[in-house]
């Protein structure tokens, strides 16, 4: 019989009981100095002895009586009775106790002459200035930075007793395979204890990954039992939710209690939350985005309170570009592509698929709708946690429009000059709408208008009067991607994928079919869309489908067959006004580079002849 959720927990009681359900107390470990950066103090850390240890001369010159000084000017030099020559660093002998620099005393022979009085302690470095003998450098709880352990070394300390949180990993399925497998249909790459890993590794803990275990409950209740020996925390991955081969939860049940099956959260919904031994075992959903809002909502706050800092980027308000909804009852956490366009923030969500990993790659900052929210309509002023830092969030370059691989091109070009180049595939009409809201600094877009003109007639109908800037980004090839070699003529006797409505590409599609006379209604999937010319190019490849309409750059990635249709201008719309923005001027800039054009070149499809060249509205 398949289980069912009986009840969900709050996000906010879940966190409540792990802080105070669980003792929390970590261990300790003593490691060299050297390997302790990104580590926190367990204890307080004392110098072993004074530095300097010794009064030490901060200048070149001579050792000085300071009161055999006194009266000494221009009009009334004194020549001392006894000094000494120092240099930098020199210990100052103890009869002395000041020391004037070199280019202040005029030298005869052994005679030292001076004009001007030197006051006790000058340009010396008395002892214990840094730090005094058993004073503590470092506090317990201290996180331990690079430049820390410079002051620890010179202060005598060799190995510093640290913090130590283990975590236990346990990845269950029969459907894994090793990172570095490619999987089977039906198979996948097991990568949510290697994320957790990483990230809970980075907030300080000692991570163990065990070995994957099929999906048998006799044998993950062996793994699990082997973890809780070995770790403060244990973390089982998949197997968490009410399906007929999950049994996290009845494993949990029969080495211990389960104290929360399902946290109103979402993704993450089937976590789990369990006692063995006194030790805290978090089942982790399989889906990944769902295992990383887990990792970063509950497992994150559970290895702050062992004592590990979770670092926080803060937050931004900022203007939701397009409307998000959500069912009453559960915290959500949308992942979004942020930027600052002209003056304000703009955030715009992106997929919002428990399994659409590149959205975790893709973002910058996630939106937290509330439980008690329905969600949130598009030109509302949200706020959003960043997921990088302000800085990186402020070179962020949101581009919104029509989708073309050599885009991903472009951004890997900007991240080398630290511009982050964030794309939403919403077509070309979306991009221009994008436009008319000031909701990006850029569209790409190829719209074929009645006169033959591409794009310009579209932007002075949506963007009357605007001062707009075309820069030409290539002339490329559309045509109909197949394995065999489908002719447009031929494409109403088979299988078709669709661009979304909007798009250049179904634009083009439409005006082909019109002036061949052909109905829409005859090209059998002609409702089925998609928003990228690669997601054409795979759904042929993979057999879903006979023929598509997508770039040649697309087909030839996945080595299938292209027929062109036609040669189209795309270009990249930018308003005036955002020109001299940095970012968008290093978008030009790397438009017309040598390096773009190579890649174009190497891409095939796109002649560059128009590269770069601008057209101005008005």
């Amino acid at each position: 019989m398949v289980k069912r959720y009986l009840s969900v927990t709050s996000l906010r009681e879940t966190l409540t009981l792990l802080r105070t359900g669980f003792t929390c107390t970590p261990s300790r470990e003593r490691v060299p100095l050297l390997k302790s950066v990104g580590r926190v103090t367990a204890e307080p850390i004392f110098a072993r002895y004074s530095v300097p240890e010794v009064h030490l001369a901060a200048m070149d010159g001579i050792a000085v009586v300071s009161r055999e000084t006194r009266g000494a000017s221009e009009q009334h030099p004194v020549t001392l009775q006894q000094a000494v020559r120092v240099n930098t660093g020199n210990v100052v002998p103890p009869e002395y106790d000041a020391v004037i620099m070199i280019e202040d005393v005029h030298i005869d022979g052994e005679q030292f002459t001076i004009r001007k009085a030197a006051p006790t302690w000058q340009h010396i470095r008395p002892a214990g200035e840094d730090i005094g003998e058993s004073e503590m450098a470092l506090p317990s709880g201290h996180l331990i930075r690079p430049h820390d352990t410079g002051a620890l070394a010179a202060y005598g300390i060799t190995d510093v007793s640290v913090l130590m949180v283990r975590i236990g990993l346990i990845p269950t399925g029969s459907e894994l395979v090793s990172h570095g497998s490619r999987p089977a249909p039906g198979q996948v790459v097991e990568s949510n204890t290697l994320m957790a890993e990483a990230m809970l590794g980075a907030l300080g803990a000692t991570c163990t990954r065990y070995p994957m275990v099929k999906d048998d409950p006799v044998h993950i209740r062996k793994m699990v039992q082997h973890a809780v020996f070995e770790n403060d925390i244990v973390i089982i991955s998949a197997g968490s939710s009410a399906g007929t081969k999950d049994y996290t939860a009845d494993v949990v049940t029969e080495l211990g209690e389960v104290l929360i099956h399902g946290v109103a959260i979402k993704p993450g919904k089937p976590a789990i939350i369990g006692r063995i031994g006194k030790k805290p075992v978090i089942g982790m959903p399989g889906y990944p985005l769902s295992a990383l809002t887990v990792l970063r909502e509950i497992v994150a706050p559970l290895v702050h309170a062992f004592g590990l800092p979770v670092p926080s980027y803060g937050t931004v308000d900022a203007w939701l570009t397009v409307s998000v909804s959500k069912d009453i009852g559960s915290d959500e956490f949308v992942l979004c592509s942020l930027g600052r366009v002209g003056d304000r923030w703009v955030l715009t969500p992106m997929s919002r698929g428990a399994g659409v990993q590149m959205s975790a790659v893709r973002s910058n900052a996630n939106l937290k709708i509330p439980a008690g929210v329905e969600g949130y309509e598009a030109e509302t002023l949200v706020t959003a946690g960043l997921t990088v830092s302000r800085a990186e969030a402020e070179q962020a370059l949101l581009i919104t429009g029509s989708h073309d691989p050599l885009i991903d091109y472009l951004a890997d070009l900007l991240q080398q000059k630290e511009i982050g180049l964030h794309s939403t595939h919403v077509g070309s009409m979306g991009g221009i709408f994008s436009l008319k809201k000031n909701e990006c600094h850029a569209a790409p877009m190829h719209m074929l208008a009645e006169n033959g003109d591409y794009n310009i007639p579209y932007l002075e109908k949506y963007l009357p009067k605007e001062e707009m800037s075309l820069v030409c980004i290539a002339e490329r090839q559309q045509g109909i991607v197949s394995r065999t070699g489908i002719g447009f003529d031929d494409i109403t006797r088979h299988s078709f994928i669709n661009r979304q409505r909007g798009s250049g590409t179904r634009m083009l599609l439409d005006h082909e079919l019109r002036i061949r006379g052909m109905a829409n209604e005859a090209l059998k999937g002609y409702e089925r869309e998609v928003t990228t010319h690669l997601a054409v190019a795979l759904a042929v490849k993979a057999g879903e489908v006979e023929a598509g309409m997508c770039v040649y750059s697309a087909a030839k990635a996945l080595g299938l067959r292209f027929i062109p249709v036609a040669s189209e201008r795309y270009e990249i719309a930018i308003r005036r006004e955002h020109l001299d923005d940095p970012r968008v001027s290093q978008l030009c800039d790397t438009i017309v580079s040598p390096a773009f054009k190579e890649i174009l070149e190497n891409l095939g499809g796109y002649d560059t002849k128009e590269t770069g060249v601008r057209r101005e509205l008005p």
